[in-house]
């Protein structure tokens, strides 16, 4: 099993999981940092590894008035200084050619969003200049899909790859998720997240924007880790009811303390068991 190197932990291999989590998008710099500031303390308690996670521009929202973020250039600002004065590792997702270089620059995991996974020179421009890249597998697509994005990936001379299930279109704006798909991903041999918050979202739920089902995250969560994961992706907001993104499906930050505790039981006992 491949692992990715940090600098201060490794993920994959059989090792203990590591938590990405944060808002869908950068709102404003105060926020951002105290979500960011939480989560390490959080975890530093509970002695997880993290990843911090937000959008500078989220480009693929429901309707066109949606709020998208503040931009590249003031949200990679935001997520290098959680970066540099927290020391958290930052993931964003690129979506045009032309942010790939400087979000790489910043970005620790450049994030490939699951509608752009089937883009081959998107996908290989990625790879080229990333350090790690994180695949969104697309809603539309069979676990074993996924052989064929890792080896545009490696072709452009990266291997340093994680896979996020997130979810199959199940019907008019439904989702589901199936647990058969993480050890299918993980015979790709590269480590398999599980986003539990996207995977309840109600694409389009809400006519304008996207619903969700905020507390069957909590038993996805602990049913993905049960099956044997490398990373849990969560998204969480301070206050999810008047978040300007993907409220819905998002965790109230001051809630995911018990959840991730008992993620950490789950995962020692899955892991000692060596699935």
């Amino acid at each position: 099993m491949k692992q990715i190197v940090f600098d201060d932990f490794v993920m994959g291999g059989g090792l203990p999981f590591v938590l990405i989590a944060g808002p869908c998008v950068i709102e404003d710099e105060d926020k951002t940092i105290e979500v960011a500031r939480t989560l390490k303390e959080l975890t530093e308690q509970l002695k997880i590894p993290l990843i911090f996670k937000a959008s500078y521009d989220k480009a693929n929202r429901t309707s066109l008035n949606s709020f998208r973020g503040p931009g590249i250039k003031e949200g990679l600002r935001i997520l290098q200084m959680v970066k540099v004065e927290l020391g958290i590792p930052v993931l964003s997702d690129v979506h045009r050619f032309e942010e790939i270089e400087e979000a790489s620059s910043v970005l620790d995991v450049v994030q490939i969003p699951a509608f752009l996974c089937r883009q081959t020179d998107f996908v290989m421009e990625v790879a080229r200049h990333a350090g790690i890249v994180n695949i969104k597998k697309g809603q539309f697509l069979a676990p074993w899909d996924v052989s064929h994005i890792l080896n545009k990936v490696t072709s452009a001379g990266n291997d340093n790859v994680t896979i996020t299930e997130r979810g199959f279109s199940f019907g008019y704006n439904n989702l589901v998720a199936d647990m058969r798909s993480l050890p299918m991903l993980r015979k790709t041999g590269y480590p398999v997240i599980f986003d539990a918050t996207h995977s309840v979202q109600l694409p389009g739920g809400q006519g304008n924007e996207s619903g969700g089902e905020r507390k069957m995250a909590l038993y996805l969560a602990r049913a993905a880790a049960a099956v044997g994961i490398d990373g849990l992706f969560l998204e969480v907001h301070p206050d999810p009811e008047c978040a300007r993104c993907d409220g819905p499906n998002s965790l109230f930050l001051d809630s995911v303390s018990g959840l991730l505790a008992t993620i950490k039981e789950i995962d020692h006992i899955v892991k000692k068991g060596d699935i």
